[in-house]
This record gives C-alpha cells, structure tokens and sequence, in this order.
C-alpha cells in the first residue's frame, strides 16, 4: 500500500507534471512529437525548439534519426509563453479583480479537473483534451499581453503606428510562428484512411458474418461506414467491450439494416446486469475429456440449484470443465460456404480447445453462446485488433482473410509464429483488388500515430500473404503482393521500422534481391543513425531508453542474418560491424 508521501509524489510527478504541465508547455512552448508519451526522453515531451535547453532535459536532440521524426513536431520557442505571462501580470497590476476571475477559470478547467479526475497510470490516450479550458483561459492572458506591449510603446512612439508595430511583433511571434509549426499536424485534408479501414475490415468478411470487434478505435469507424457511407451493412458489427451489458446484447438480438439477429440463445434474465456478469471455471475432476459447448452453456443458464456452486452463502454459476468442443456438421460447413469443397477432407469432426484464466465475462459467455447454436450458418470473424484475450483460446482454428480471422473447422497451422493460417486465394483478392488506402500513400496527407499503428498491420498482412504465396510455388505473385505494400505504404508516408524487415526479408525469399537490397540498405542506415541516437545519451537516461537500445541492436542483428543469408555480403558484413560497434 502507498504511503502518503508517495501518493503526493505520483500527484506531482504524474497527475500535475506529465498530465497537465506537460500539455500546457505543448501548446504555449512546443512539442517533441505526436506519439503517445510513457516517460521516456524519445516521445510526447513539450520541446521549444531552443538546441541548449532541449538538449539539456531530452538528450541529444540534434542527432534525432530520420524514421523518428514526424509531423507533429511543433516549435514555439517559448514566445506564446511569454506573452501569455506579460498579460498575467498586465492584468493583475491593473485590474486585480479580473485577474483573480481569469485565474480561478484557469485553475477550476486545469488544476482542480485534476484532483477530479484523479487519473491512474498508463491512460489508453493522450488526455489533453481534458485540459482545454485551462489552455483557453490562458490565452486571454496572450491577448492581454499585446495590449501591455502597446500600452508599453505608445508612451514613447505615435499611438497609431506603436499599434502597428506592437501587431506586426506579436502577430509574428506567436500566431504565425504557431501556424506555420503546427499547422501540418492540424490539417486533415486529404486524409480519408478512417473510412477506408473501416471498408477493408468489413470487406475482410463474407456475406451476412457476424464480425467481434474489441474497442473504440476499431467499432466507430465500422459503425460509420455502414450508418452513413452504407458500406457492407450485411455485415453484424459486435463490439465485445459492449457486449458485457444487458442493453447490448438486447440490441444484438434484433435485425440491423441487412443483418439478421446474431443466434444468442440467452434471454433477458439470464443476462441481465447483476446476473452472469462472470461465469467461473471450477473443474470437476471426473471430467477428463473436453464437453460439448451446448451443453456447457445449457449448464451454464440452468436454474437447477445442482448446476450451482455455493460459497459462503452466494450461489455461483460456473463452467464444470475449461475444455470444449464443438462436433462439426461436415454438411452444414460445405453448404454455408465456410469451407470450400475441395477441402472437404480436411474438415474436422470436432473442434477442441480450453480457455484460459479464473473465468469467463458476460460478453465471452454471449460468444460463446452464439457460437453454440451457430451450426456455421453465418461466417464468424474475429478482427486482428481485438487481441488474444478475446479470441478464448480458438486461434487453432483461425483463418486470416484480410483485417479479421475467421473460424474455421481446420486445424490452421503456419510458419511464422503468428496467429492462423491464411486463406491465399481470399486475401490475395481483399488486399490487390478490394481494399482502400484512403489516399495514405500522398506524403501531404498527415497520419497521426493511430493511423501509422494501423500499417504495421498492413505491411505485415502483405509480408505474410507473400509468404504463404511462395510456400504454395507462386513467386511471381508474391512479388506483386510485395510491390503493391511498397505502393500503397511509401517509406516517404510511413518511415521503415521493423514491419519492413518482413518485406525484404521475403523479397529475398521471391528472388527479387535488388528490391529486397533497396530496403535492407535504408534500414541499415536508418538504424545506424537510431543506434548513434540511443548511445549519445547520457548514463542518467539509460533506464529509460534500454528498451530502444536493444530493439535497435536487435534489428541490425537480424539485417545482418538476413542479408548473410541471401548470401549479401557487403550489406551483411556492415550491419554486422555497426552491430558490433555498439
């Protein structure tokens, strides 16, 4: 349990410093980059621009690699600062009462949302937004501070032409400098890539599916492309994060445009909040082998005080077994289309697999459901976004397609280490010909951290499509799949990082060693000049920066293994001596 004096200390360093200071200096002195902070030196600091004091608290700052730096770096050089703390005390020498009104709206939509709101570690986001009020409160002290500069110059220059100097200087110093620094990170014209993810993971699924997906970031557009855009609205969109309340579910169990009622079997008060909100696994031990899921979930929803468990008074739902098993109906496979004739011999005669951890939640009692009384009659898929947690240990049986995997009745085996197998011949057609960019590939078009997270996922679909392509004996479309990834997300939109490393690493595997060679040679610059970034720090940040210090070596390691592979010696023999260098 934290004493008192370290919850002050979290208050100060965390609450106060990291949530809000630091987003105050973002917009009245300047920023390191977009990307989300952690604490380190390297991401989401506020930076002024000035080399001696940013290097100072950040390190070295003037050696900072290309494939790190981005759009949302804004320098203000502390000028917005300044003018804002000349109207402060401009104001509160002359009108002190107006002073202590714009002070307490200062504080009340800064400082007191703090204590509020009492923030944990780790947000999901940057909460700047939290603090608005407070940053536009501070603006009216800006404002003030032109006016005390004038008030300052018109006593010794002629009144009209100290109000054009006086607007001319602050003009400059603060709006323009802010609008030619920050504009590029606020501009989002061009940028339709919301939109078209949003297509690409409804257009991953067959027709009438029924898709889970797991937070905001990967519903909201879904839901905005078939309300408004009427994108592929026979698709069912299930939100797992929403499916854990009864009025979710009730909504899951009623038409929505073309999409049939999802099959859950469960009736209001088996659901309702306060009732399964978590369904313990208490192994019986007589149960050896995995239980059919129908029967589970008929178990589960009984009312038979036989089915309950009873602990200190409390009657408890639970699973009797974490093993289950669904027999497959080969006909009713072969007819949904969920597995196509030729590959009718492969079909499973069951589907065995156990969950992980204390429980089940409601949302996964409610999968788990629809899965029961499913039969295959709608394609079910899970996006790639949604995590393992929420896949309940069925990944054996996952067919990635495009932005989702889907269940299948086949054991899905790969070579990668990643999860499921791919369906060539779907994903092939989904990536080449079905899926949308959003115009990511214009080097104008801003993409923030959220959308460069997304291509990672693209660049290492295409990579492993283009893989899978080569073990089936078709080099030359592997290829293509490859040269469509370099087109649609350019080094120029999306720096190289490790993702790219797939890419060449099975260029080379296609023969295509001159494209592969073009990437390797980039990354290995790149990389020299992270690993010259990293060791230029001071020892007094070298916990906070081990992680990248290591990352990078690792990637350099590995060009250095690839390329010697692919027998590239000269590239292979300097990643190697930079390798060993640091």
């Amino acid at each position: 349990k934290p004493t008192f004096g370290e919850n002050l200390t979290y208050f100060f360093r965390y609450q106060i410093a990291h949530m809000y200071f630091r987003y105050f200096m973002w917009n009245f002195v300047g920023r390191q980059n977009d990307v989300q902070s952690t604490g380190d030196p390297i991401d989401g600091n506020w930076m002024s621009g000035i080399t001696a004091l940013d290097k100072s608290r950040l390190g070295p700052v003037d050696l900072l690699p290309e494939n790190l730096k981005n759009k949302g770096t804004n320098y203000f050089y502390f000028l917005p600062l300044i003018l804002g703390l000349i109207g402060l005390v401009y104001q509160f020498k002359n009108r002190y009462q107006d002073g202590l009104v714009v002070m307490l709206l200062f504080l009340m939509t800064g400082l007191a949302i703090i204590l509020y709101l009492n923030q944990g570690p780790s947000e999901p986001r940057e909460r700047d937004y939290a603090y608005a009020g407070s940053m536009m409160a501070f603006c009216m002290w800006i404002a003030m501070g032109v006016i005390a500069i004038y008030n300052q110059i018109k006593t010794k220059v002629n009144p009209v032409l100290s109000a054009i100097i006086v607007t001319l200087i602050c003009f400059a110093a603060v709006p323009y400098v802010m609008g030619k620094n920050g504009w590029n990170d606020h501009d989002r014209s061009g940028r339709y890539t919301m939109v078209a993810f949003a297509s690409n993971y409804l257009n991953s699924c067959a027709p009438n599916a029924i898709l889970f997906t797991n937070g905001d970031n990967d519903t909201f557009p879904l839901w905005y492309a078939q309300e408004v855009e009427g994108i592929r609205t026979d698709v069912r969109v299930v939100n797992l994060s929403l499916l854990n309340t009864d009025w979710y579910i009730n909504s899951m169990k009623i038409k929505a445009y073309k999409s049939d009622p999802v099959p859950i079997s469960m009736t209001i008060d088996q659901y309702r909040q306060g009732t399964r909100d978590v369904v313990y696994f208490i192994e019986n031990e007589s149960i050896k082998d995995p239980v059919e899921l129908n029967e589970m979930i008929d178990f589960v929803l009984s009312d038979d005080p036989a089915t309950k468990h009873f602990s200190s008074g409390r009657k408890i739902d639970y699973f009797p077994s974490r093993k289950f098993k669904i027999t497959v109906d080969k006909n009713a496979v072969i007819t949904s289309g969920t597995v196509p004739k030729e590959k009718a011999d492969s079909i499973l005669s069951k589907m065995e697999w156990s969950i992980k951890g204390y429980g089940v939640q409601k949302n996964h009692l409610a999968v788990l459901d629809m899965l029961a009384h499913n039969n295959w009659k709608r394609p079910v898929y899970f996006s790639i976004t949604t995590g393992g947690d929420s896949y309940l240990g069925l990944e054996d049986y996952f067919q990635l397609e495009g932005l989702a995997y889907r269940l299948v009745p086949l054991k899905c085996s790969n070579n990668d280490g990643q999860t499921g197998s791919l369906n060539t011949t779907v994903m092939y057609d989904n990536l080449m010909n079905k899926f949308k960019w959003g115009n990511m590939q214009n080097p104008k078009v801003y993409l923030d951290e959220t959308n460069l997270r997304m291509t990672m996922n693209f660049r290492n679909n295409f990579a492993r499509l283009a893989s899978s392509l080569i073990d089936e004996g078709k080099k030359d479309k592997a290829i293509k799949v490859l040269d469509r990834s370099m087109e649609v997300i350019p080094e120029v939109s999306v720096p190289y990082n490790y993702f790219i490393l797939p890419i060449a690493e099975t260029y080379y595997k296609a023969g295509a060693i001159d494209k592969a060679n073009k990437i390797t040679k980039r990354l290995t610059d790149l990389y020299e000049q992270n690993l010259k970034y990293f060791f230029a720090f001071d020892i007094s940040f070298e916990k906070k920066i081990k992680d990248r210090k290591e990352q990078a070596l690792a990637i350099m390691n590995r060009i250095a293994m690839i390329t010697a592979n692919y027998k590239q010696t000269a590239l292979a023999k300097r990643a190697k001596e930079i390798f060993e260098k640091y």
